[in-house]
């Protein structure tokens, strides 16, 4: 009998790519970035049809709790896995697996996914995730999904598939960090997946593969039974579930999903999922656009105001104005981490 689902959703982190709109008070995920509402209800509100609002989990830290259940109205505090410290996700979703555990049983499946991410086809997003879970129950093995790229993406991890396994799955044959244009080009050309972050499994056995080959994490799993506080204080360096886990199982299965799936990672990353006009300008806000053309366009508290300009990210928000090009603010980070304190976290 297969056990119930229920969806794990990521929703830590500050998102400093999106500074000066986001901050540690208000992080990348509780922002209306892509539509009106905040992200993070958007990523809610794909997974209620397949789950249930009841078995929707979010993974967050304790500072987000309140601003977290601000964004999800009839939200229940119960549903959130508070984190007392950052301590990579192969801890995160660990302790996420013992708590769907408790919930579900033995046999209870999760999908997990991040706050973040705008989704196209959200029916088939949906479909794509419960047959994630079914073949990860069905094989007794860690799935994810790959998206086929539509793009040769340097920013993007990639899987190369191997033997065919289930119905519409392949056995991972290695795990590729973000590389170069010209390898991402070659790997593209050979069938390569984007590694999207997009997991199902029974979360008996993620545990037992965190057990198995996450020696970072053995002293933290003699507490995963115990309060949150105990866990993460005992994990020691933080690491990936890809780099502590995935890449060290044998049993780990990709499904390839095409929907629309983008990880909107920068501000020029909006272009491609924000409405924009007929001049290719996406915008938000109080703007005024005049001989302007595939600009991107960000404005709280006041107007924005461009003439005769192509390919600028423009964000203002009370006391700060940001102007960059679309192509460098994906360097943003490096930027923010160089700011004065009082600047960098504007409340």
């Amino acid at each position: 009998m297969t056990g119930a689902l229920y969806a794990v959703v990521l929703a830590g982190g500050v998102g400093s790519r999106f500074w000066p709109l986001s901050t540690p008070a208000r992080p990348k995920q509780l922002l209306p970035l892509i539509g009106d509402a905040p992200m993070l209800a958007d990523t809610v509100a794909r997974l209620v049809p397949l789950v249930g609002r009841e078995r929707v989990l979010i993974l967050t830290s304790t500072s987000l709790a309140e601003p977290v259940l601000d964004a999800l109205p009839g939200f229940r505090r119960e549903q959130l896995l508070l984190e007392p410290r950052a301590a990579g996700t192969a801890a995160a979703l660990t302790w996420a697996a013992a708590a769907v555990a408790r919930l579900g049983g033995a046999d209870a499946r999760m999908v997990c996914v991040h706050a973040d991410w705008a989704i196209g086809d959200p029916d088939r997003f949906r479909s794509t995730l419960r047959a994630a879970a079914d073949l990860a129950a069905q094989q007794g093995a860690l799935a994810t999904v790959g998206i086929v790229p539509s793009r040769p993406d340097p920013g993007f991890g990639y899987i190369q598939p191997g033997d065919p396994v289930g119905d519409d799955g392949r056995m991972v044959a290695r795990f590729v960090e973000k590389p170069d244009v010209a390898r991402a080009r070659a790997m593209v050309r050979d069938g390569y997946l984007w590694n999207s972050g997009i997991f199902a499994w029974r979360a008996a056995d993620l545990l037992d593969e965190v057990r198995a080959h996450t020696p970072e994490l053995a002293a933290a799993m003699t507490h995963v039974d115990g309060t949150a506080a105990e866990f993460f204080g005992a994990v020691g360096t933080p690491i990936s579930i890809d780099v502590g886990v995935l890449e060290r199982s044998a049993r780990v299965v990709v499904l390839p999903g095409e929907f629309g799936w983008d990880d909107v990672g920068t501000w020029g990353a909006l272009q491609r999922v924000r409405a924009r006009d007929a001049a290719g300008n996406a915008s938000h806000g109080r703007t005024i656009l005049r001989d302007a053309s595939n600009n991107v366009v960000h404005a709280e508290g006041a107007a924005a105001v461009l003439f005769g300009v192509s390919g600028l990210v423009v964000v203002v928000r009370e006391g700060v104005t940001l102007v960059t090009t679309v192509e460098r603010s994906q360097e943003l980070k490096t930027l923010v981490d160089g700011l004065p304190d009082a600047l960098r976290e504007l409340a």
